[in-house]
């Protein structure tokens, strides 16, 4: 009797790891997720394609919607890339979404928003869900981010008094002295930010990429082009570095700094 009911045990075996073999979970699954896949796809590039941004290549306003819509995973937007030199912004096209005649001009279904930190952060309000969070969850975190963000305005301003003097000034009411003076207090504002990323670091609010970096970091680039001395300025040398390689903004990197590395120079004596 005991060769027979070893047997039986043996066959009992046999079944329960045939059972146990059928049941796969995990590659359900895994099966589930790769079947999802292409409508994830499909439903990112139908709302892409509700998109439209009108926009100037080398503008920092420009590139930090652009960034922010790679982060967001928004890629084949309707684009038209237009000339200042040319006075394209003034055309009717954009005239007909932004009174002011200015670059970006954004348009998403019927709403527009032109603004481009208020693009940013309609982006990222609407499609919080998708591509990488950009605002952080904590109230401090959130808050430093906030002040970086708005900071990043004044930054901004200070920036183009110098590059774009001439640009804003007629050459009748340019003076030397003035032109110092906006040196001068761009050199301030960027030991202000130079203090900030020795603070806290890598990124403009803490450890993590956020909607500051987005905002800010085409004017940090646009400092290099002019020739800022990463020397003068080892954080923010060390700050462009990190990001200059980064997906959304290689992605978005003005064409025609591609095709001249070099900029019109400026700001080696600030």
């Amino acid at each position: 009797m005991r060769p027979a009911l070893d047997a039986t045990r043996q066959k009992k075996k046999k079944k329960e790891g045939k059972k146990k073999k059928k049941k796969k979970p995990l590659s359900a699954c895994r099966a589930r997720l790769i079947s999802s896949e292409p409508s994830i796809v499909s439903r990112l590039q139908n709302m892409a394609e509700n998109m439209t941004l009108l926009w100037g290549s080398g503008s920092a306003p420009c590139w930090r919607v652009m960034i922010a819509l790679e982060e967001k995973k928004l890629q084949g937007y309707n684009q038209k890339l237009l000339s200042f030199d040319k006075m394209e912004h003034k055309s009717q096209q954009v005239l007909d979404m932004n009174a002011r005649g200015q670059l970006p001009s954004f348009k998403h279904g019927d709403v527009i928003v032109n603004e481009s930190y208020a693009a940013c952060f309609y982006l990222e309000s609407q499609f919080k869900s998708q591509g990488n969070r950009l605002i952080p969850e904590g109230p401090a975190e959130q808050a430093l981010m906030y002040q970086r963000f708005f900071e990043g305005v004044t930054f901004y301003e200070k920036l183009t008094a110098v590059i774009y003097y001439d640009w804003f000034v007629p050459e009748e009411e340019r003076h030397d002295s003035a032109l110092k003076r906006n040196k001068e207090a761009l050199a301030t504002e960027l030991k202000l930010w130079e203090g900030y990323l020795q603070k806290l670091g890598p990124h403009l609010a803490g450890p993590a990429f956020s909607l500051a970096d987005v905002a800010i970091f085409p004017t940090v680039a646009t400092l290099f082009r002019y020739g800022l001395s990463a020397e003068k300025y080892p954080k923010l040398g060390e700050y462009h570095a990190l990001l200059k390689d980064r997906p959304s903004v290689k992605a978005s990197w003005p064409p025609h700094w591609l095709e001249n590395p070099n900029g019109d120079g400026g700001l080696q004596d600030v």
